[in-house]
């Protein structure tokens, strides 16, 4: 850290020579070493001076996109949500949404809640689409449950008929239980985030086709339709690409499922409840971070090609070196075949001085890229008036469910964010050594362990954590990058959007949870932090 006053300035006004005093001030500046572009076009590393973002400044960029809504319903459930994010790349890359139905009316009651985080690369446009059209997507997909599953069917791709979409056929329920039968139900999702995606990478083709096909046209030559109203808002989501992860609550059937395309995660908080009555959080978690690195996703992408191409389709946990995920929606240079992205190159991009990355020389077999999703079922116990026999209750209870994009678990661990959100519930307040935070808000290892995709993040038991803010969101961003070394939060959130990727990752982060509404009990149901 250094220092730099500012010198003392004189003023003129009105051809009056009179001194104008600034006062001495200091603005404080750090050192770091970034990678640029040399002379010759190579890049190397080279140390820069940076200004420090003041406390005020930084509170502003951690709090300035925190939302919190809560959501009362009949039966006596306050849903809670709270969503923050911080971008890094400019623009933000990640995206969110999150969706309510009511179904109260229904003869079995309850609700359908949706939540989201989009992961964005490349680009934006793929996340940002996702953020308006998932959801709804989804829903209506499950609508069809209500008739017969038999038209969950993915749409056929433009290329091959993706053999990954095709389901040997299941005996069927009772007519009218199709919605609470989770095979259907995560079937419908399944085919829901397919056929969106089949939607975005065909989009561009529709249009190419209809203009072939008009009359007069050269069928022969290829068009330029750079300037076409749609051209670039379908090339550009189909370019870039995106994770998602979107959790369903079905409040009527008491089910949660977890869909995963990609490597966000979701982490779920369970209490159980120990003999001494201080009680303990075990660490369930709902996804697999879906990449070259995760063993799984390797033998099915090598299942999926021919058997000489084994060796090649994953290098340093990357698809060909390059992309890192390997469930994404968009992603085209994965999934279109080389000669059809040349050739929308040329009629979309090429009059608007844009360009598509050529594709990888490996490319033989597309797509190596799949958004369907990996669905996690599990039954939703807990919830508030589930039985008004509270000792019949079970000792081990769902209380709240983590969604963020992988830039929260480059920095903290599934135990770590469990621990975190479970203090902030408890009312943790101010700043908590790491060991004694351990103490405090115990967890154990529970169902789905981990299995990261990442590259493993070496724990430092030292340091603190600060419990200062309101937004359960917010708290764990702040957490994520220096928690109760101000200092060091600083300095990242200081780092300028063009050298920041290197040092921090967008973060999206999305925590539900839920309240016993009931005036007479309208609190949240309660646990002990073992603070007392």
């Amino acid at each position: 850290m250094k220092s730099e006053p500012e010198r003392q300035r004189k003023h003129f006004v009105g051809g009056v020579s009179t001194y104008c005093y600034l006062r001495y001030y200091q603005t404080e500046s750090f050192d770091l070493s970034v990678r640029e572009r040399g002379p010759d076009g190579k890049p190397t590393r080279v140390t820069r001076a940076f200004p420090l973002l003041s406390k005020d400044e930084v509170e502003k960029r951690l709090t300035e996109h925190a939302s919190s809504v809560s959501t009362r319903r009949p039966s006596g459930i306050v849903w809670k949500q709270s969503t923050a994010f911080l971008a890094s790349n400019s623009p933000i890359e990640d995206a969110n949404a999150s969706g309510f139905i009511e179904k109260e009316s229904s003869p079995t009651g309850g609700d359908l809640l949706f939540f989201a985080v989009m992961d964005g690369h490349g680009g934006y446009h793929t996340s940002r689409l996702l953020s308006k059209v998932l959801i709804p997507a989804v829903t209506l997909e499950l609508s069809t449950l209500k008739n017969s599953p038999s038209v969950l069917v993915p749409k056929g791709g433009f290329l091959q008929s993706w053999k990954l979409w095709l389901w040997p056929p299941t005996a069927v329920p009772p007519t009218g239980s199709f919605d609470a039968d989770p095979k259907y139900v995560s079937l419908a999702i399944q085919t829901a985030f397919a056929n969106l995606d089949s939607d975005i990478m065909n989009a561009p083709l529709r249009i190419l086709s209809e203009a072939l096909s008009q009359p007069g046209a050269d069928k022969n030559t290829l068009p330029d339709l750079s300037q076409h109203p749609m051209g670039l808002a379908t090339m550009f989501p189909a370019m870039s690409g995106s994770c998602a992860l979107m959790a369903l609550f079905d409040t009527a059937h008491r089910n949660l499922y977890i869909a995963c395309t990609g490597d966000s995660r979701a982490v779920a908080g369970v209490w159980e409840e120990t003999a001494d009555g201080k009680g303990i959080w075990r660490v369930d978690v709902l996804s697999e971070d879906q990449t070259g690195r995760n063993p799984n996703e390797l033998r099915r992408m090598q299942s999926e090609h021919p058997p000489s191409e084994a060796n090649d389709i994953i290098s340093r946990g990357r698809i060909f070196g390059g992309l890192e995920v390997v469930r994404a929606f968009g992603d085209a240079r994965y999934k279109w075949s080389r000669d059809v992205q040349e050739v929308l190159a040329q009629v979309f991009l090429h009059g608007n001085n844009e360009r598509m990355r050529p594709a990888s020389q490996l490319l033989k077999t597309p797509p190596y890229v799949t958004p369907r999703p990996v669905i996690t079922h599990r039954k939703l116990h807990g919830l508030p008036l589930d039985s008004p026999d509270t000792a019949s209750r079970s000792k081990s209870t769902l209380r709240f469910v983590v969604l963020a994009t992988d830039g929260l678990y480059d920095e903290l661990t599934s135990e770590e964010v469990v621990a975190l959100v479970g203090g902030h519930l408890a009312g943790l307040k101010g700043t908590i050594t790491k060991a004694k935070l351990n103490e405090l808000v115990p967890t154990l290892e529970g169902e789905g362990k981990t299995l990261d995709g990442k590259a493993a993040r070496i724990q430092d038991s030292a340091g603190s954590w600060a419990f200062v803010d309101d937004n359960v969101s917010t708290h764990l961003i702040r957490n994520a990058f220096g928690g109760g070394d101000e200092g060091w939060l600083r300095k990242l959130l200081s780092i300028p959007s063009q050298y920041s990727r290197s040092y921090r990752d967008d973060i999206t982060c999305t925590v539900v949870y839920w309240e016993d509404g009931r005036k007479e009990q309208a609190k949240m149901t309660t646990f002990s932090s073992g603070s007392n």
